[in-house]
């Protein structure tokens, strides 16, 4: 028996005691005894049947004294198939099968991979596609990768960064790197956030999906890139609308993304989203789930939100990892010096007449139960709750468009104006933006005008040397007037991130400079208190 040629064959020199055998005999055959030695012969069929790898084995002929030729483990690791696990993508998900009972290993896996009864097969969110890889590589098993994602897609083109950056931006960019290439940069509007994001293209050169909220930023972020890097034209792509061409760098909107995030996921390995404040909303956070891109930076000029939601921002782009405040940028000289003036007005009588009569009214409905309480029993469908709401609604609308406040508007927009200024009124509501435009006679931006309009109103302003441009919420997305210097906020809300925004507008720098934002609130009502906690701008409870 000891003439037998055969790799397989391994032996034992001395009596073996139960225990050993027992070992030996779950991964082979006993021959039998001759002389001194034990035989056995490796069962490869036994061993890929247990899902054992090429270490199990030697673990078993090492504590055992078993003897083996020196071309054992060689041809055990190319005969062993091992623990596998077999990745897969539906579309939707990332399917994973292992070919063996994950038991205690389970609990290194729980917070990426969920069991689904119906695939027979755990799943995971393409988001969660690097982690993933990397907790099963920490456990030492034979990954098949079926599904198609990279952890990286070079651009395939010497991309260098032509511009300078800031101090603060450098830090930035650096925090974010530090980071694993993730996270949040949160920067006030005229900062250089855009300027950032494209040095950190360069810096990666990877094939990277920017998701912008307008088709406006779009062109902006084009723009960008060809002036602050060499990347050619041809290599960057816009995908909204009638205009879908996919390339190495690829430009779209947050709704065209939620539609269509299938045919990036396997494209791109950077994910540059802007206002990404956006983002935990219900429908757009299907765009950074699904997408598994390993890198990701996110840029707002503050993440926080009234409902909270930013805390879902944090697993998808990383966290925060870099912000500066409007006063500490001022402070610098990088943005303009800046006020901000609080004008209260009184209602109209009749406006305070009708306003008390509904508050009177909401009262019995609902008496002095929290609002949140009231919204929530109107969600169940409460009849007085949603009555109550609608009151509730009505006030708000009272005042906010008092008539006071217009007047006010007006006031400040006549004073200003004789002092050479360039003005920009946030108006919130349509009709309220309408009505100041009319009397004032200035450019007005709503949701509504059609882009080619929207393009010659801001085009024409952009030349003014001094005028008045009144806008809605949806149409000071992405508003670009570096030389105005005077905002008035006649009616918006308590958030703070819209008012962060709203003041950035007003701070690109210039010699002299010093930006004031006027709001104007009605006194005695809750615009007081809205006033008071919108700017209140620490970011340091939600970092």
């Amino acid at each position: 028996m000891d003439k037998v040629n055969d790799k397989l064959l391994i032996k034992v020199r001395g009596w073996i005691d139960d225990e050993d055998f027992s070992k030996l005999v779950s991964i082979a055959r006993y021959l039998g005894r001759n002389g001194r030695y034990s035989y056995f012969k490796l069962d490869l069929d036994v061993i890929n049947s247990k899902s054992l790898n090429v270490d199990d084995v030697v673990d078993i002929l090492e504590s055992t004294g078993a003897e083996y030729s020196e071309d054992l483990i060689e041809y055990l690791k190319s005969s062993i198939k091992g623990r596998e696990v077999i990745l897969s993508y539906d579309g939707s998900n990332i399917i994973a099968r292992f070919n063996f009972y994950l038991g205690s290993l389970m609990g290194k896996l729980r917070d990426v991979l969920t069991y689904r009864r119906e695939l027979r097969a755990f799943i995971a969110k393409p988001f969660k596609y690097k982690e993933l890889l990397s907790r099963l590589k920490g456990l030492d098993l034979n990954i098949r990768d079926e599904t198609g994602f990279k952890l990286n897609n070079p651009l395939g083109y010497d991309v260098r960064f032509t511009g300078l950056l800031r101090d603060y931006q450098e830090e930035a960019l650096r925090a974010w790197k530090l980071n694993n290439y993730r996270g949040i940069i949160a920067l006030p509007t005229g900062s250089g956030k855009t300027v950032i994001a494209i040095a950190a293209l360069a810096s990666l050169s990877q094939r990277t999906l920017i998701v912008a909220y307008t088709k406006e930023q779009l062109h902006q972020w084009r723009n960008s890139i060809l002036k602050f890097t060499n990347i050619p034209e041809y290599l960057i792509g816009m995908y909204y609308s009638e205009e879908k061409r996919l390339s190495p760098v690829t430009l779209t909107t947050y709704q065209t993304a939620y539609r269509y995030v299938d045919k990036f996921a396997k494209l791109y390995t950077l994910l540059i989203v802007d206002e990404v404040h956006h983002l935990p909303a219900d429908k757009f956070k299907f765009i950074a789930e699904m997408l598994p891109a390993p890198y990701r930076l996110g840029l707002s000029a503050t993440p926080y939100r009234e409902d909270g939601k930013h805390t879902e921002l944090f697993p998808l782009m990383g966290g925060v990892v870099y912000y500066k405040s409007p006063s500490e940028l001022a402070k610098q000289g990088y943005l303009a010096e800046y006020k901000i003036v609080t004008l209260k007005v009184n209602l109209k009588p009749d406006e305070l007449r009708t306003l008390n009569k509904l508050r009177r009214r909401y009262r019995e409905l609902v008496g002095y139960a929290r609002f949140e309480d009231v919204l929530e029993a109107a969600r169940r469908g409460d009849e007085k709750a949603i009555e109550a709401l609608r009151l509730h609604n009505s006030m708000n609308l009272i005042i906010h468009k008092s008539r006071s406040k217009v007047e006010k508007a007006k006031e400040i927009i006549e004073r200003e104006l004789s002092r050479g200024s360039k003005i920009i009124v946030f108006a919130h509501y349509v009709d309220l933006a309408k009505q100041i435009a009319k009397e004032t006679n200035a450019y007005l931006l709503t949701g509504d005008v059609p882009a080619d309009k929207r393009k010659y109103i801001l085009n024409e302003f952009k030349k003014a040397k001094s005028g008045v441009l009144v806008v809605t919420t949806l149409g000071d997305e992405g508003l670009d007037i570096p030389d105005a210097n005077i905002g008035v906020l006649v009616a918006g809300t308590g958030s703070r991130r819209q008012f962060i925004q709203r003041l950035g507008r007003l701070l690109r720098p210039a010699n002299g400079k010093v930006a004031v934002l006027y709001e104007i609130v009605t006194k005695g009502t809750v615009e007081e208190l809205q006033s008071k906690r919108r700017k209140d701008v620490k970011l340091d409870d939600i970092m």
